[in-house]
């Protein structure tokens, strides 16, 4: 096949990188929360949190657990140096000594990176004393809610290319870091490269990339005007006539008249970043056809999300880029999950605000099949207790292992499995649940073994 794009594919480290603390990726109050504790005595009582989200943001059918890897590993180095100490000047000596000795030493169970989720799905418990537990809301949640949105919405957009890729380049629309794992947390739905080198060395995501509309006006005669073709010579003695050659910087019918004089009838791709794309990717298609160059693939960009690629569907389009729409909250509304204690002492606990409520009692999932794979329902139930009867329907365990005793548990799968995972369990869903202009959620959540 030819590639879409000149690509590249690195070879992730297989070494954790180096240590970087993540321990003030928190918030003030939950260290003046731990004071409290340590001063009346109730830091050490056995607890449960729980992350869920009680609600799927606009018009999601379903939501995409992503970030798992990334907060086990934010917990391991939740680990306070002098440095950081030294910036708490709020605290007293005894929780500065508490948080100097502090290492999670508990219990993570939890839906597995690429699982989906929804509302008051029991995405993560985390078990341990009150103490070592409630200073790592922030952080749980700041990757949880992150990742999971945007692989959330990459996952519909996924669905609605079909089998077409999509290349993720959305770095220039959010922060430098967040662009990396905004990238992961894409790739993970299915996204199938990404323009973000940190993002490529660092996942072994391939990296894909040619030339933007400043290569093509960079190059002019001597009398100033544009000189389109030697822009395009340049890149293909480059890169080769595999190459995307990006040809609406001025005229879109002579600019693929020109790389295809240039490149020949074997040119991998054009590119169009602008238009009515749905109208010009007809006329292209009908153009290089015309020319011989029944193989070269047409990839176009420009603000493009689930709904304009659905409406694209018709087009003769083979590859797509997406950008702001997949990394912002445009186009990635927040997860909105949060994180409650649920249990102390093993008595269940629960907040009874309005529209805040939630159920009390650590918790394990299952998911409900027919015997064709298709999702019914989703039952909770108390984390001590035996799995429920599912009757005729086939049981699937949705809470596994993930630390223990504070070490990360082996063997959790890989984000290329992870990837596959979910791949596999999208076509779980009811053909419904698929649909992008609903806001029901596709699968209800049943709670079983709890006091009413």
């Amino acid at each position: 096949m030819v590639p879409v794009t000149d690509s590249k594919t690195f070879t992730p480290s297989t070494a954790l990188p180096p240590f970087r603390s993540s321990a003030l990726l928190t918030d003030k109050y939950e260290l003046t929360m731990l004071q409290a504790a340590l001063q009346d005595g109730t830091a050490h009582r056995d607890t449960a949190f729980e992350v869920f989200a009680r609600r799927l943001p606009n018009e999601r059918r379903y939501g995409v657990v992503a970030g798992t890897a990334r907060v086990l590993r934010a917990i391991k180095d939740f680990v306070f140096t002098d440095e950081q100490l030294a910036t708490l000047d709020f605290l007293d000596e005894t929780t500065l000594e508490y948080l100097r000795n502090y290492r999670f030493s508990g219990q993570v169970d939890g839906y597995r990176e690429g699982e989906l989720y929804f509302p008051h799905s029991p995405i993560v418990t985390v078990r341990g004393s009150f103490a070592e537990c409630v200073i790592l809301e922030t952080v749980v949640l700041s990757i949880l809610n992150a990742d999971s949105a945007v692989a959330s919405a990459a996952a519909r957009m996924v669905t609605a290319a079909g089998d077409r890729p999509i290349i993720e380049m959305g770095s220039r629309r959010t922060h430098e870091y967040a662009a990396v794992s905004a990238t992961r947390a894409a790739y993970l739905a299915g996204f199938t490269s990404t323009s973000n080198l940190e993002a490529a060395k660092r996942y072994g995501i391939p990296a894909a990339g040619t030339a933007a509309h400043s290569w093509t006006l960079l190059h002019v005669h001597e009398d100033g005007s544009p000189n389109e073709e030697a822009a395009f010579r340049a890149q293909v003695d480059t890169l080769g006539v595999d190459t995307t050659l990006l040809v609406d910087t001025y005229d879109i019918t002579r600019g693929v008249d020109t790389a295809i004089a240039v490149a020949g009838k074997e040119l991998g791709g054009v590119r169009i970043d602008s238009g009515d794309l749905g109208v010009l990717a007809h006329q292209v298609r009908d153009q290089l056809d015309s020319l011989g160059a029944y193989n070269t693939r047409i990839v176009v960009s420009s603000d493009l999300d689930e709904f304009a690629i659905a409406g694209l569907a018709g087009s003769p389009v083979d590859a797509f880029g997406v950008g702001t729409s997949v990394v912002t909250g445009s186009g990635a509304p927040t997860a909105g999950m949060v994180y409650k204690l649920v249990e102390a002492d093993g008595i269940p606990v629960a907040k009874r605000s309005r529209n805040k409520k939630s159920r009390g009692g650590a918790k394990k999932a299952l998911r409900a099949c027919r015997s064709t794979g298709t999702a019914v329902e989703e039952i909770v139930y108390p984390f001590r207790r035996d799995t429920p009867d599912t009757g005729t329907l086939t049981p699937y365990q949705l809470t596994v292992p993930l630390i223990r005793d504070g070490e990360i548990v082996d063997g959790l799968p890989t984000l290329d499995q992870s990837r596959d995972y979910l791949k596999g369990q999208l076509v779980t869903l009811p053909w419904e649940g698929l649909a992008l202009s609903k806001d029901e959620p596709v699968i209800h959540t049943r709670f079983v073994g709890f006091d009413q």
